[in-house]
């Protein structure tokens, strides 16, 4: 066979591989993809208090691929709403739209809400015996109702439903130490000094059964300053005046001037957050550690400030996972790894630290810079160059952890 020549077999395979390939960009993008039918329903009955009972059996919806955790395009007489599917109105935010299958009957409803009278559906009117009925506009009635549900993305609630379904106990025989119950632990990754900084459930408010536990590691650590995410003064005062205080530390130290409440909301993106925030940090500016960050379970803005602040003194990207993590492992017994740990990760943690960076959601968090990015965003929050040192001169200060003598 001369030099360069292709065998009749080898020009076959080359035209097989050609075709296959001119059909393969021929073909949608969406012939690749899994097809969900529409399913469509009347409505058989409105509830008390407006949740809209489908006349189809919950297996209809099984039976077309659909699954608890999608996110679900819900039309009701021309308008479309986005909700999942899921088993209880708990596994939404309140005021959230759900699909509800309860095993029995499929419901649409808002947590804590009134679907049908928030979406125009119908008006209840109320007798004087508390009978009711519900009045739909433009003289049309209940069997005029129509809905059809379609996929709007396949397991786009997933994380979030798994999330919602995790379950605690506020029983100290359920977890095996006091540190662990209390949610209590020191933040050791990156610069930060020896025994500097700590996160804790609330040492104050008992309404969890964990604040005396708290409050003794508190004390036995030498807490100094502390910066309470949940609170405001007022709070404070009234949870020490209340019947069986037994934080006494927390109380010393806060009589001291020591305890900053700053009363941050869940929303992290917002001014006031951020205000909150700065004016905490300057409050550690100020004060000598170690020192303590908790909100009521030491989970969520606590998880903020303490990721926020180990991203800050150069932890690593697994590092704060861990320690956020932590807390699910403390309180639901989560299993590294597990589908409801990743479920965690992927939502919470990982979402936290987009919000540091600043980034986009399909960012993969292994290329940024944390350390830089959390700098970047403590000066966006306002504190000034010299702020920023004084913060990390005071975070990389080393202690013994020796208790404070009162």
């Amino acid at each position: 066979m001369g030099k360069g020549r292709k065998s009749p077999m080898k020009k076959t395979v080359c035209l097989l591989l050609t075709v296959m390939l001119i059909l393969g960009l021929m073909l949608p993008a969406s012939a690749a993809e899994t097809s969900y039918p529409t399913v469509e329903s009347g409505v058989q009955e409105i509830q008390t208090h407006g949740n809209l009972v489908l006349d189809m059996e919950p297996e209809k919806l099984q039976e077309a691929g659909y699954d608890y955790g999608d996110m679900l395009a819900v039309t009701i007489d021309g308008k479309t709403y986005q909700m999942p599917l899921c088993t209880n109105y708990s596994d939404v935010d309140m005021g959230s739209y759900v699909v509800c299958d309860n095993g029995e009957l499929l419901m649409i409803a808002i947590n804590m809400g009134d679907f049908a009278t928030a979406c125009g559906i119908a008006e209840k009117i109320t007798a004087e015996d508390k009978s009711f009925t519900w009045v739909f506009p433009d003289d049309k009635s209940m069997e005029d109702l129509t809905v059809s549900i379609s996929m709007d993305e396949k397991g786009g609630y997933h994380d979030q439903y798994l999330i919602h379904k995790l379950v605690r106990t506020n029983d100290r025989e359920d977890y095996d130490s006091d540190q662990i119950f209390a949610n209590f632990r020191n933040i050791a990754s990156g610069d930060l000094g020896r025994n500097a900084l700590f996160r804790s459930s609330s040492p104050i408010d008992n309404e969890l059964g964990r604040a005396a536990y708290a409050d003794d590691f508190v004390e036995a650590n030498g807490i100094r300053t502390v910066l309470n995410l949940v609170n405001n003064d007022a709070e404070i005062a009234d949870h020490i005046a209340s019947d069986g205080f037994d934080s006494p530390y927390y109380a010393s130290l806060y009589q001291a001037g020591k305890v900053k409440a700053v009363s941050l909301s869940l929303n992290f993106v917002s001014q006031d957050f951020k205000a909150g925030l700065a004016e905490g940090l300057r409050f550690f500016n100020v004060n000598e550690g170690p020192y303590l960050v908790h909100c009521a379970e030491g989970k969520d803005r606590a998880g903020f400030v303490s990721a926020l602040l180990a991203c800050y003194m150069g932890a690593s990207y697994d590092q704060v996972v861990e320690d956020y993590m932590q807390t699910y492992v403390n309180y639901y017994h989560l299993d590294e790894g597990s589908e409801k740990y990743n479920a965690v990760k992927n939502s919470n943690i990982d979402s936290i630290l987009r919000i540091i960076a600043g980034v986009s959601d399909d960012t993969d968090l292994a290329g940024v810079d944390l350390a830089a990015a959390a700098e970047c965003y403590v000066k966006d929050i306002g504190l000034s160059e010299d702020e920023c040192e004084t913060l990390r001169a005071n975070l990389a200060r080393e202690y013994d952890g020796t208790p404070v003598e009162s």
